[in-house]
């Protein structure tokens, strides 16, 4: 392990000391469910095979009147590669469910280098400014540092960028190393979203994966191995070297004590002068269920605000599916006064989920 993993780690390690104790373990579902989309509803274009076995984990942004919703489609269980699509609509037929069906659709990111050639483009987070589309998503391969990989592992996780011109058409796209100390490592990354973007520089809301792990004591001796895990951090990002200095990355929300790691789930919306609302998921020790949150960010990421548990998954349509008990990302939009949440359903399908966005406000507290 390198001296700036080690350090990344500590900061790690310290946080989940402290910033433990913001929440408490209950659900509060103030969604109200509008529309399920399934992968019957979408049909591909510009791909020999029509119909995806699978439509789930939908970034979205909305451009005047227009949703722009980017699903991860999959089209085979056994190697689950993915790849990321775009459809798009009024908003009001959205809400309105008053669409033809299925929506016609077109891949835009698939598995084109040896950082995304294992398992494909996952879960992206959508934006849209100076007339370009920017998409943070999780590229599923081999980056260059493979030969360093542990034993056993035959892929890795990592954080891809890439920008689309209006038409949708790619421009450009890369994954983020970190840098300090001089030194470069690429951690496991995913689960990101911009902030504030000035020229190639911005701030982002990222996820970066460690692997150390700790004895947990108690007064009667060590308990068990504690591994570390996955939180919610902030960082500066250069998006033309694809680099995130050390120095800028720092966590923002910890797991609590009844959760196995918690991660950003949405894009950032913003709320007033330099805040921005945010959506978070935990996975619950309970019953492994991933519940949702909301989060209050100033310009740098510092944590605002924190609510509870505000949507989680609920019935038939949401609570079974390829992966069970789900609602995961990824896509957070507001208009006339509500607060719109698009996000995959338990690995196979998308819900649309409604709320005020008075009401979402309501179930923040102040840090």
């Amino acid at each position: 392990m390198s001296a700036l993993e080690r350090k990344l780690e500590q900061r790690a390690w310290r946080a989940l000391r402290e910033l433990r104790g913001l929440r408490e373990p209950r659900t509060e579902d103030i969604f109200e469910r509008r529309q399920v989309l399934g992968p019957d509803d979408f049909e591909v274009e510009n791909y020999p095979r029509r119909r995806p076995l699978a439509a789930f984990n939908p970034g979205a942004v909305l451009v005047g009147e227009t949703i722009y919703i980017f699903p991860r489609f999959v089209f085979d269980y056994y190697s689950y590669t993915s790849s990321i699509g775009v459809v798009s609509l009024r908003i009001e037929e959205l809400l309105g469910g008053e669409f033809a069906r299925p929506l016609r659709a077109r891949i835009v990111l698939w598995p084109q280098t040896s950082w995304e050639a294992v398992k494909g483009c996952e879960d992206p987070r959508v934006s849209f400014a100076d007339d370009h589309f920017r998409v943070l998503y999780t590229g599923v391969g081999k980056p260059e540092d493979a030969e360093e990989m542990p034993t056993g592992t035959r892929y890795k996780a990592v954080l891809g960028y890439a920008e689309f011109d209006p038409a949708l058409n790619l421009r450009r796209k890369g994954f983020f190393c970190v840098h300090g100390g001089g030194e470069r490592v690429v951690p496991g990354n995913k689960d990101s979203a911009l902030l504030e973007l000035n020229g190639r520089k911005a701030t982002i809301l990222t996820r970066p994966s460690f692997r150390s792990a700790r004895l947990r004591f108690t007064s009667r001796g060590p308990l068990r191995r504690e591994k570390l895990p996955d939180m919610c951090w902030r960082a500066e990002a250069d998006l033309e070297e694809f680099t995130i200095p050390a120095e800028s990355l720092w966590p923002v929300l910890s797991p609590e004590a009844w959760e196995y790691k918690i991660g950003w789930s949405t894009n950032t919306v913003r709320v007033g002068n330099g805040e921005y609302l945010v959506g978070w998921h935990g996975v619950l020790r309970e019953d492994l269920s991933y519940r949702n949150g909301l989060a209050l960010v100033d310009s740098t990421g510092a944590l605002l605000a924190v609510s509870d548990y505000v949507l989680a998954p609920r019935g038939l349509s949401e609570e079974y599916g390829d992966r069970s008990l789900t609602i995961f990302g990824n896509g957070l939009v507001i208009y006339k006064g509500l607060l719109i949440w698009i996000g995959g359903i338990s690995d196979y399908g998308i819900g649309i989920f409604v709320t005020p966005l008075s009401e979402a406000l309501r179930a923040l507290r102040r840090i």
